[in-house]
């Protein structure tokens, strides 16, 4: 009985949980100009942005993509450490729909961990199946050279923002601006103390 009473209080409350984002995200819609969406973001939450997790926005499916933007494109996407847990078809769905829906100015800042980093414990860490904090799920292990071409046969052009290149350098000219911050980063992240790049990501923006 208690087994029972306890599954339909929970299915009860997941209802009301996506009742109430369903309706933050059309409110957000209605009151914004300007689109900007976090997705897979768990508890990520920016000033203008719109937090999104599966149960808002399932970036597989058209069909939500379709309910939510069919008046307004999207300006903005902001996808950290998330598309290494997708498997190469979600990922291909996923940027499809992106374009599909998205205004002609539209900035996709995606970042993931960094393939070619030269720290092995870093790649021990990170691995699909690796020793760090949800690697267990990661599906890809990307580096600039395999994210940049993912995105090109999306029809999508490629800006390089931090990376490590196949010869062990670090480059970055990533900065905290508009099209959206990430946490990750040689500039943000606190293990990178000394201006050592420790902790690093790989990231990109993807336009039209």
């Amino acid at each position: 009985m208690y087994k029972k009473l306890k599954k339909f209080i929970r299915t009860r409350l997941v209802t009301v949980i996506k009742v109430f984002n369903f309706l933050n995200f059309k409110i957000y819609l209605l009151k914004h100009e300007e689109i900007n969406l976090i997705i897979g973001s768990g508890k990520t939450h920016f000033k203008n942005w719109f937090s999104t997790d599966i149960e808002t926005l399932n970036v597989t499916k058209e069909s939500d993509f379709k309910k939510f933007f069919h008046s307004k494109k999207i300006d903005r996407v902001l996808a950290e450490h998330v598309i290494e847990h997708l498997t190469s078809e979600e990922i291909n769905t996923m940027l499809n729909n992106i374009y599909k829906y998205s205004s002609p100015k539209i900035n996709i800042r995606i970042a993931v961990p960094d393939g070619f980093h030269n720290d092995p414990e870093y790649i021990l860490k990170v691995k699909p199946g690796g020793t760090g904090e949800g690697a267990s799920d990661h599906k890809h292990l990307f580096n600039y050279k395999s994210l940049q071409q993912v995105a090109k046969e999306r029809n999508f052009k490629v800006e390089l923002i931090e990376y490590w290149d196949e010869n062990g350098e670090f480059h970055s000219n990533y900065k905290n601006d508009e099209k959206g911050y990430i946490r990750r980063s040689f500039l943000n992240d606190a293990r990178n103390s000394n201006n050592a790049p420790r902790y690093t990501s790989l990231i990109i923006d993807l336009k039209k």
